[in-house]
C-alpha cells in the first residue's frame, strides 16, 4: 500500500495529466480569448457553481468530517481527462471542452488550496490536519502543471510523433485511471459499504444537478446547444484521480489511501452511470 501511495498514485496522476498535455496545442489557449463568453460561463460553472452545489449536498445529506472534506476536494478538481471524448460523443463543442479542461486544470493550482482550506476549517475545525497552503500549491503545480506543460512542449517540438502516440498514451491513461479508482475503493471497502447508503445518493444527486444546471444555465444565458452540452459534460465529469491524489498525498499523508479519497473514487464510478444516458439524449438533439 505504501508503494501504491508514494509511487503509483503520483506517477499515475502525472501520466494522466501528461496525456492531457499531449492533446493540447497553443491554439486551445488562444481560443479562450476568441470565445470569451462561452469560456467564462463554463469556467464559472466549474470554479464557482460546482463547489456551491457540492457544499449544499454535503449539508443536505448530513455528511460530516473527512467525507465532507472529500466531497469538497472532488468539487475543487477540474474536469476529467475523458471529458473531451465524452463531449465529442455527445456532439458538443469539442474545442470549447479542450480549452476548459486545459485552463481549469492549470488554475487548480490556485483553486484547490483555497477550497481545501475552507473545507478543512468548516468540517474538521480543531481536528483538521495541518495543511500548508504554499506547500499544497507547490504539490498541485508538480502534479498537474508540470506534466501538462511537458506534454504540451513535446507536442509542439514533435507534433507528428506525438499525434501518432496520442491514442496509445490515452489508453494507458485510461487504464491508470481505472486502477487508481479501484485501488481507492478496495482500500476503503469497509468504509465504502458503511457509508454507501448516504454517500451514494449524495454523489448521484450532485452529478445529476451539475449535469442539468450545466446545460440549462448556459442556454438561459444565450449560449448555443453545442456549447451548453459541453459545459454540462465539463461540469459533471470530474478528475477523480486528482481528487484521490489530493486526498491521499496532500491531506492524508503516506499512510495508505485516505478516507478523504472515498468521494472522488466513488464519483469516478458513478459519473458514468449518469453521463452515458445523458450522452444518448444529447446525441439526439439538433
Amino acid at each position: 500500500m505504501d508503494i501504491l501511495v508514494s509511487v503509483v498514485l503520483p506517477l499515475g496522476l502525472a501520466f494522466i495529466m501528461f496525456s492531457l498535455g499531449v492533446g493540447l496545442t497553443p491554439a486551445d489557449f488562444r481560443r479562450v480569448g476568441q470565445r470569451p463568453l462561452a469560456f467564462l460561463v463554463g469556467a464559472l460553472h466549474q470554479v464557482v457553481l460546482l463547489p456551491i452545489v457540492a457544499f449544499v449536498c454535503v449539508l443536505g445529506f448530513g455528511i460530516t468530517a473527512e467525507l465532507a472534506v472529500g466531497f469538497m476536494i472532488l468539487a475543487a478538481c477540474p474536469g476529467g481527462v475523458t471529458s473531451n471524448v465524452i463531449s465529442k460523443w455527445a456532439k458538443g463543442d469539442v474545442a470549447l471542452s479542450v480549452s476548459l479542461t486545459a485552463v481549469i486544470s492549470l488554475a487548480s493550482v490556485v483553486t484547490v488550496p483555497i477550497i481545501l482550506s475552507f473545507a478543512m476549517d468548516r468540517f474538521m475545525g480543531a481536528n483538521a490536519p495541518e495543511i500548508n497552503i504554499s506547500s499544497t500549491a507547490l504539490t498541485m503545480f508538480a502534479l498537474t502543471v508540470v506534466p501538462i506543460l511537458l506534454g504540451l512542449s513535446l507536442r509542439a517540438m514533435s507534433p507528428a510523433r506525438m499525434v501518432a502516440a496520442e491514442p496509445v498514451i490515452s489508453r494507458i491513461a485510461t487504464v491508470l485511471f481505472v486502477v487508481i479508482i479501484a485501488a481507492a475503493l478496495a482500500a476503503n471497502w469497509g468504509l465504502f459499504v458503511d457509508n454507501l447508503p448516504v454517500l451514494g445518493p449524495a454523489l448521484l444527486t450532485l452529478l445529476a444537478v451539475l449535469t442539468v444546471l450545466g446545460f440549462v444555465v448556459p442556454r438561459l444565458l444565450g449560449r448555443s446547444a453545442h456549447e451548453a452540452k459541453t459545459i454540462s459534460v465539463e461540469t459533471g465529469v470530474q478528475n477523480g484521480t486528482l481528487g484521490i491524489a489530493i486526498a491521499t498525498i496532500i491531506v492524508g499523508g503516506a499512510e495508505g489511501l485516505s478516507t478523504y479519497a472515498l468521494p472522488s473514487a466513488l464519483y469516478g464510478v458513478f459519473m458514468y452511470l449518469i453521463i452515458i444516458p445523458v450522452i444518448l439524449i444529447y446525441r439526439r438533439m439538433e
